[in-house]
């Protein structure tokens, strides 16, 4: 039986970069020490009604060469690179349920389970393997070059795996760095098993909603970020393929896991204080920079714009203006895609990766990082959401004599309230508090809602009057400015009317928000 951990990260890669990666100087010298190319065929088991995937375990054979091994695999957590893997050799090319005792498969395993257990699809690749060596680490590297077969339906792979066989992390992502001097590899966090089942039932891959994240009360910090991050980073690189698929909501759950990223940066600060955590902090606001403009553009389209443009009349200008707008939207769009498809993008999901599991910040000898480190989390959680929650109600008492930037504010430290709720509700809830997590995080939902209702018609406002001011391009030509003035008016006017019921609506939200009880 194999180790049950496996530490790897797994690359896309562009099958025409695969010339450029043998020839590179990541694998120079190291070819005479890689083992023959080998044939790896692997089928994927499980019931008709796939239980085995609802219970986010994989089952699969593979023939390698004379030898068949039987692998149960399931994830330890979101996104991170240590899975569990437990492996045997076997007879036969049916899996061997009596092997799978202290697995995650152990517990389903029942009479109607080994009578429905069935072939369901299977991966051939032709894999090349290299040991490469870093200071005291062996790292291998694994080439898969291939295909996936559910019946008729067939799915090309090209992959790039580095698994850390011995040594430490921070030299795998050394390795991991120089392969993408050499080729455009994206870190992924799909397996071949998920990809085999969406090519088997059909299923088209949606966007990625923030996954759930477990803490116990005795976990440290250092640990609680760690899974904390990894949940975040996981949700912004399975949203990176559906956006640029087309999908508008992959462009929003991307924002969204920078929100949240950024966000437990800002939890844990005082552990994090170094350059390495600023520089990092500087390229998410950058991507996020670079995503705003497509999101804001859609809402404000089918919010705002739509609406009116479906209307009947449309009246004066509404045409035109809408024209401009699709434009812009589209221009956005483009700019959101050249940003999460380029090398600034790949090295920043992988500098994020490396920086969660081996930055500077775990060996940063610091007196008060090192305590922050070491408490349990259950503690600092507790005070972190005691201390945002009094803000919150503080300066939330005074909402409706708020300007529009101090609103402003108090949104980002309602959102940071609840991500701060929703990332430690595990750590420090039993079942009574575990109601009242429901209850806080409803009544602080509706807060913001109404607080982001308020938001969007002060950005709906300042975009209507960039569509007639122009900037000198065909979108502020002079032909039909004065149509366009008028709609924008008209649209200007639509959002001003809003405010007062949104700001009602926002007050009786926060008064329900402050009769809710902690539930730490």
């Amino acid at each position: 039986m194999s180790s049950p951990q496996e530490i790897e990260l797994k690359f896309e890669v562009p099958i025409a970069s695969l010339a450029s990666l043998n020839r590179g100087s990541l694998l120079k010298g190291v070819r005479s020490s890689g083992r023959k190319p080998a044939n790896l065929v692997s089928v994927y088991f499980d019931t008709k009604k796939l239980k085995l995937r609802r219970k986010a375990v994989s089952l699969r054979v593979r023939r390698i060469g004379r030898r068949i091994v039987q692998t149960v695999k399931q994830e330890t957590g979101p996104a991170t690179f240590v899975r569990n893997e437990w492996e045997h050799d076997i007879e036969g090319q049916y899996p061997d349920l009596e092997l799978v005792r202290e697995t995650p498969l152990d517990s389903l395993v029942s009479k109607k389970l080994r009578r429905g257990l069935m072939p369901m699809f299977e991966t051939r690749v032709l894999r090349e393997v290299f040991q490469l060596q870093r200071g005291k680490s062996e790292i291998e590297l694994s080439i898969d070059k291939g295909q996936i077969e559910a019946g008729r339906k067939i799915r090309p792979i090209c992959e790039v795996e580095l698994e850390l066989k011995r040594g430490q992390a921070g030299d795998l992502f050394r390795i991991a760095r120089e392969l993408l001097e050499e080729v455009p590899a994206q870190l992924t966090v799909t397996s071949k098993a998920e990809r085999g089942y969406r090519l088997l039932t059909g299923e088209k891959p949606g966007a990625v909603k923030a996954l759930a994240i477990v803490l116990t009360p005795d976990v440290d910090v250092q640990a609680a970020f760690q899974r904390i991050a990894w949940a975040c980073l996981h949700q912004l690189i399975a949203n990176q393929p559906i956006m640029l698929s087309g999908d508008a909501d992959g462009v929003h759950q991307m924002r969204v896991a920078l929100r949240r990223l950024r966000a437990s940066i800002s939890f844990f600060s005082g552990m994090l204080a170094d350059a390495q955590t600023e520089n990092l902090k500087s390229e998410l606001k950058w991507l996020a920079g670079e995503l705003g403009p497509a999101r804001e553009l859609e809402i404000f389209f089918k919010r705002v714009v739509k609406p009116v443009v479906d209307g009947k009349p449309n009246g004066t200008g509404v045409v035109t203006l809408s024209r401009d707008l699709r434009q812009r939207r589209e221009d956005a769009i483009i700019r959101a895609h050249a940003a999460a498809d380029s090398a600034r993008f790949r090295k920043l999901v992988l500098d994020m990766a490396a920086w969660i599991e081996a930055g500077d910040w775990i060996s940063n000898p610091d007196i008060s990082a090192c305590t922050l480190r070491e408490q349990l989390i259950c503690v600092a959680a507790t005070n972190e959401l005691r201390r945002r929650w009094k803000k919150l109600l503080k300066r939330g008492k005074r909402l409706d004599k708020l300007d529009t930037k101090r609103r402003h504010r108090l949104r980002i430290q309602g959102k940071k309230l609840r991500y701060a709720a929703e990332f430690f509700a595990s750590a420090l809830s039993d079942k009574k508090s575990m109601r009242r997590q429901k209850k806080f995080v409803t009544s602080l939902e509706r807060l913001q809602d109404a607080l982001g209702d308020l938001n969007d018609i002060v950005v709906n406002e300042k975009l209507s009057e960039r569509l007639v001011d122009g900037d000198g391009t065909a979108y502020g030509a002079r032909a039909g400015r004065t149509r366009k003035a008028f709609a924008a008016g008209r649209l200007s006017g639509r959002e001003e009317a809003r405010i007062g019921p949104v700001l009602k609506q926002a007050k009786q939200a926060y008064k329900a928000f402050a009769k809710s009880k902690p539930f730490w």
